[in-house]
């Protein structure tokens, strides 16, 4: 049995650290097999020492991953559960020197003041990738963040004078339900599938603000269709769910892009709603443009998955099913050969 230990500055330090009714701690004790107590400071205002117990290796991977948790707290970072589950798995699977400071970069400020930060390492680089490069494909999984972010950087671009217009877009695909079925003229009809795109725009502005900007022309949310035939100068501009998007469209799309503007298209390739046999404008996209210069691709994966920690597994889960599929149709091909 061995044992380790740490030192916080406070007790406050250690409640932050331990988190609500000690969650955060028991998400690093059932990781790497250990027990973690406190030993409270002697003194108001003196730090507690934190004696971390179990296996060798389990005790020194819980102790670098507490001190990395505790430098975040430290820095006035507020710890989650997504947050320290993430950070556990980078110690957990060898990867810690891929931790960095992923949160140290503020984007912008929400309308209530919240500053918008990267939650993974993949987030930070693909905000460093958005800031690089004029055209970005994001891929990647739901709840990685791949739209909020891409907003969030247009925001910051548009309160900056560096734009001075946002254009945000999706392709109307009708996954279900037919268009003409459903109540109201084509403005709400196409509402919803624009809903994400509102939400965003309603953090990170308000509602009145992303009202008087909608009015002021700063702001355009439009179907993928009515972007056909323009040419979008001082834009940033954003592509949503774009796995859903033909070849052609595609094409289209990023054909629109005019001087002093800047391009993020986002998709998931495993949640395409085309009719079967088409294939989608992303995938060829992200394949025939990855060696163009002033356009960069970023791939996020489960890992960077920032929502519940289950849907995480749920997409492991169908990506693992996903495979088995593959593998089986690949398997009766060969043998009908």
């Amino acid at each position: 049995m061995a044992e380790k230990y740490l030192l916080t500055k406070s007790s406050e330090d250690t409640s932050a650290l331990f988190g609500a009714f000690d969650a955060n701690i028991r998400l690093v004790e059932s990781a790497f097999d250990v027990r973690v107590s406190n030993r409270r400071g002697g003194s108001e205002g003196e730090g507690d020492e934190i004696v971390i117990s179990g296996e060798a290796e389990g005790c020194a991977l819980a102790h670098r991953t507490l001190e990395y948790l505790g430098r975040m707290t430290g820095a006035g970072e507020t710890l989650d559960t997504q947050t320290v589950e993430y950070v556990i798995s980078l110690f957990r699977d060898g990867q810690e020197s891929a931790a960095g400071n992923f949160s140290d970069d503020v984007i912008c400020l929400t309308n209530r003041g919240k500053p918008i930060k990267a939650k993974t390492m993949a987030q930070k680089h693909y905000i460093e990738t958005i800031r690089n490069n004029t055209v970005v494909l994001g891929l990647g999984p739901a709840g990685t963040g791949k739209t909020f972010l891409a907003v969030a950087m247009a925001v910051e671009a548009l309160r900056r004078k560096e734009v001075d217009r946002i254009i945000l877009t999706r392709p109307a695909v009708e996954a279900g339900e037919r268009l003409g079925f459903l109540p109201g003229d084509l403005q709400s009809k196409i509402d919803p599938y624009l809903r994400p795109l509102y939400d965003a725009l309603f953090e990170l502005l308000g509602p009145e603000n992303y009202q008087r900007h909608k009015e002021r022309g700063t702001i355009e949310i439009a179907p993928l269709a009515y972007m056909r035939g323009r040419t979008l100068d001082s834009s940033f501009i954003i592509l949503d769910e774009a796995q859903n998007t033909t070849p052609e469209q595609m094409k289209m799309f990023l054909t629109r892009l005019g001087y002093g503007s800047k391009a993020v298209v986002t998709g998931d390739m495993s949640q395409t709603d085309l009719p079967t046999g088409q294939k989608s404008g992303l995938s060829i996209a992200s394949s025939i443009l990855r060696d163009v210069s002033g356009i960069g691709i970023f791939s996020f994966t489960s890992r960077d998955v920032v929502r519940h920690p289950l849907v995480r597994r749920i997409i492991d889960a169908y990506e693992k099913y996903d495979k088995a599929m593959a593998a089986k149709k690949k398997g009766t091909k060969n043998e009908d050969v």
